[in-house]
């Protein structure tokens, strides 16, 4: 357990409290400007016009084959296993859309919490560890200390963890621009984000603690919209901010996956919100009552799974343990927040990986309480999220096996039905989409989807094999960027 005293760490200053002596005007990155939705290029359209080419031609595929496709089922259903085949796959369907309708319904009753006035804000510990970030975390720094926040209700904090970079020189140049309104602290080695978080939590003297990551750029009302919440509800222990891609320009992957961002973030969380379980705060931005993170910080640093210090998920876990004390969990659609992720297929899957080792584990952790009377008011609806969360992982060997299955016995049977299931339900996060922003950046999700099922589907199988694995995988060192320093 790590003392708060001595915590193998060493600092080039003390934590600054409040001070409003330096005056910051509103700052607005050339990287969040770089992320507004542009006109497609020559190349998008070809992705583009390939994937409903793909898309088209299976449904044709589907009604010319129907035959083939009754013929497969009169032979399956005349087996032993065909009856009990088909009928499972009914009620596996059946649930999923009777979930999605609840989530659709829960979506109507979403409303962000209005923004409350200066007097009324909370005092705000702004965390950001960074660990090989190089010149980001300086974007990353300044768009926060521009925030349409009080300046004396803020304490920045930035840690960096070990980094092999030049990121330490970057957080060097932020403190010589920010003066006492940010204070830096270095750790003599890369101990991994969780102990950085836990060493800018024990120096935090706020209400309220807001963790950044330090390739996230926030905008100017972010933080205020993030914490207001905790004035208005009592009950609120954490608030999830709203994930957006920051280099959605540089690379067709990124591009894709804003789209199923918006979906997941705007769709699926603010529908969670509404039963106040939404069940991971984002490391990107989130932001947490500080009784809360103090009731269960020791838990947190040293949680552990099958006997291992656990050294990934630290959002989840974070979330779970302040979804056990009775609180409340909510997501703030308008607390926006721009981050990096992947541009190629090797780091987006060890990406993904992570993120299902962690789903794995904390969905054990939540099992633990969730049915039981772990907060006042209406439970049934945050059960309904868990048992949903445990279908996906029970059914992925069983999903993955029969795909196999059908591959090799009748792919072009399987292949055309696969992509009509894509366009499907794919349409419904293209309508989504386009409804809140532009339709043709909405398209981006069909080849999204082709992408996930037939590059990816393997994720979640190797990730509940490999729960019990250590390792952030993809934080790598950048390119080093020294031109403006």
């Amino acid at each position: 357990m790590m003392n708060q005293n001595n915590q193998n760490t060493t600092a080039t200053e003390s934590a600054v409290p409040f001070s409003s002596s330096l005056k910051i005007p509103l700052y607005q990155p050339k990287a969040v400007k770089a992320a507004v939705p542009t006109p497609l290029a020559g190349k998008d359209y070809l992705i583009l016009i390939g994937t409903f080419l793909l898309l088209f031609g299976a449904i044709f595929l589907v009604y010319e084959l129907q035959p083939n496709f009754q013929q497969i089922h009169l032979e399956r259903m005349k087996t032993f296993w065909g009856p009990i085949l088909m009928t499972v796959t009914v009620c596996l369907l059946a649930s999923q859309i009777a979930f999605l309708l609840y989530i659709f319904y829960l979506y109507t009753r979403y409303k962000a919490v209005p923004s409350v006035t200066d007097e009324l804000l909370p005092t705000c510990t702004i965390i950001v560890p960074a660990y090989n970030e190089g010149k980001l975390v300086l974007e990353t720094l300044r768009s926060l200390a521009a925030s349409n926040y009080p300046s004396e209700k803020m304490q920045l904090i930035s840690i960096d963890d070990g980094s092999k970079d030049d990121t330490w020189e970057w957080m060097l140049r932020a403190k010589s621009e920010l003066g006492d309104r940010l204070s830096i602290y270095q750790q003599p080695k890369n101990l991994g984000k969780r102990h950085a978080l836990y060493r800018g939590f024990k120096l935090g003297t706020s209400e309220v603690f807001v963790t950044v990551d330090s390739d996230s750029i926030v905008k100017p009302d972010t933080l205020r919209n993030l914490v207001s919440p905790f004035v208005t509800n009592e009950q609120c222990g954490a608030v999830g901010g709203n994930v957006r891609v920051l280099n959605n320009k540089k690379a067709i992957i990124p591009r894709m996956l804003n789209v199923s961002f918006v979906f997941s973030f705007e769709f699926i969380r603010s529908a969670q919100s509404v039963l106040g379980t939404v069940l991971c705060t984002p490391g990107a931005l989130a932001a947490y009552r500080k009784d809360a993170v103090m009731n269960c910080l020791e838990d947190w640093m040293n949680q552990t799974f099958m006997g291992q210090p656990t050294d990934i998920g630290e959002d989840r876990a974070m979330t779970n343990m302040i979804l056990k004390q009775g609180y409340k969990v909510l997501f703030q659609r308008d607390a926006l927040v721009l981050t990096n992720i992947p541009e190629n297929y090797t780091s987006l899957y060890k990406m993904f990986i992570r993120w299902e080792r962690s789903n794995v584990r904390e969905n054990i952790m939540m099992s633990k309480f969730a049915f039981k009377n772990f907060r006042k008011g209406p439970k049934t609806g945050s059960r309904i999220l868990l048992i949903n969360q445990w279908i996906k992982v029970i059914m992925a060997y069983p999903m993955i096996l029969l795909m196999l299955f059908f591959v090799f016995t009748h792919p072009i049977l399987f292949l055309s039905s696969a992509l009509l299931s894509i366009f499907i339900f794919s349409s419904i996060q293209v309508i989504f989409y386009s409804k809140r922003y532009t339709i043709v950046e909405s398209f981006w999700v069909y080849p999204y989807s082709i992408f996930y099922t037939f590059t990816l589907f393997w994720i979640t199988p190797y990730a509940i094999a490999t729960a019990n694995r250590r390792g952030w995988l993809t934080r790598g060192l950048p390119k080093t960027e020294t031109s403006d320093l």
